[in-house]
C-alpha cells in the first residue's frame, strides 16, 4: 500500500464537484498526504479541503501570477511540495473552422500555457525533487474528430512534461502524463445520459468497459509514490484504447439512432 505520510500535494484543476482532480485529491489524502486543492470555484474547493483535513486555495491556471503564488504559498504554508498534479481542463469539441478567436486562446491559455506555468513554477518549488503528473488524454494517439484544438494542446503539454523530466531528473523530479480515455465523472454525465453513446466507445475498449475517475486517481497514487521509477511516460489508462481507436461520428450516430430506436419500440 502507498503511504504518503508527510507528503505535501497540491491538486490543480479541483474546483468541480466530484471531478476526477477531486477524485485524486481524495485518493491521495487517504494514503497520507496533506493535500492542498485549488481552482477557479471557492466553494467545491473549501468543502473538499475540510472533507479530507486539507488546505486550499483559489488559482487560475491560464493566469503565471496565480500559479507562482500558489507554489509559493504551499511551501510557505507546509514547508514543502512533494507531489503537483495538474488535472485541469476544457473538453472543447467543435469544428476547426468554427472555433473562434477566443476560444482558441482560452484553450491554449489553460491546456498549454498554463501547464507550462505550472511546470515552471513547481519545479522551483521542489528543490530536493518530487513528482509532477499532467492528465492529458489518449485522443492524443486515439484521434477523434472536431477536437484538434483540445488534442493540440494536450499534445503540446506531454511534450513539456518530456522536456521537464528530461532536464530536471538529475534534480530528482519525476515527471509523468497519464492519459484517460472517454471516462465517467460528473463533465459527462451528459453523453452517459445518451443512449447508445457509450456502446458506441465501449466496444474499442479491450477491458470491456470505459474509466472511471478511480482508475485515473490510482495511476496518480503510484506515480506519487518515491518508490515509482518512472519519468518521462505518458500512462495509457484507458483499458487498452490506444490498441484501437475511438469510434467515428456515424458510428456513434448510428449506435445512438439505433438506441432510440429501440427504446422507442
Amino acid at each position: 500500500m502507498t503511504d504518503l505520510t508527510g507528503k505535501v500535494a497540491v491538486v490543480l484543476g479541483a474546483g468541480g464537484k466530484d471531478n476526477m482532480g477531486q477524485t485524486i485529491a481524495r485518493r491521495l489524502a487517504g494514503a497520507g498526504a496533506k493535500v492542498l486543492v485549488t481552482g477557479r470555484q471557492e466553494t467545491p474547493i473549501k468543502e473538499l479541503a475540510a472533507e479530507i483535513g486539507g488546505d486550499w486555495m483559489l488559482c487560475d491556471i491560464s493566469k503565471k501570477a496565480d500559479v507562482e503564488a500558489l507554489a509559493s504559498e504551499t511551501v510557505k504554508r507546509h514547508g514543502r511540495v512533494d507531489i503537483g498534479v495538474n488535472a485541469s481542463g476544457w473538453g472543447l469539441l467543435k469544428s476547426l473552422h468554427e472555433i473562434s478567436e477566443e476560444e482558441l486562446d482560452q484553450i491554449v491559455g489553460l491546456q498549454f500555457k498554463g501547464v507550462h506555468y505550472f511546470l515552471s513554477a513547481f519545479v522551483r518549488a521542489m528543490p530536493n525533487g518530487g513528482s509532477l503528473m499532467q492528465i492529458s488524454s489518449a485522443t492524443t494517439q486515439c484521434l477523434i474528430h472536431d477536437h484538434a484544438a483540445y488534442i493540440g494542446t494536450k499534445s503540446g503539454a506531454e511534450a513539456l512534461i518530456r522536456c521537464v523530466a528530461n532536464q530536471y531528473g538529475p534534480q530528482g523530479i519525476r515527471a509523468n502524463t497519464v492519459s484517460p480515455g472517454f471516462t465517467e465523472s460528473p463533465m459527462t454525465a451528459g453523453a452517459f445520459g445518451t443512449p447508445g453513446l457509450v456502446d458506441a466507445f465501449i466496444k474499442e475498449y479491450p477491458l470491456g468497459r470505459v474509466g472511471t475517475s478511480d482508475d485515473i486517481a490510482q495511476a496518480v497514487l503510484w506515480l506519487a509514490d518515491d518508490a515509482t521509477f518512472v519519468s518521462g511516460q505518458n500512462l495509457q489508462i484507458n483499458g487498452g484504447l490506444t490498441l484501437r481507436r475511438n469510434p467515428r461520428p456515424e458510428e456513434i450516430g448510428a449506435a445512438v439512432a439505433a438506441a432510440m430506436a429501440a427504446n422507442a419500440g
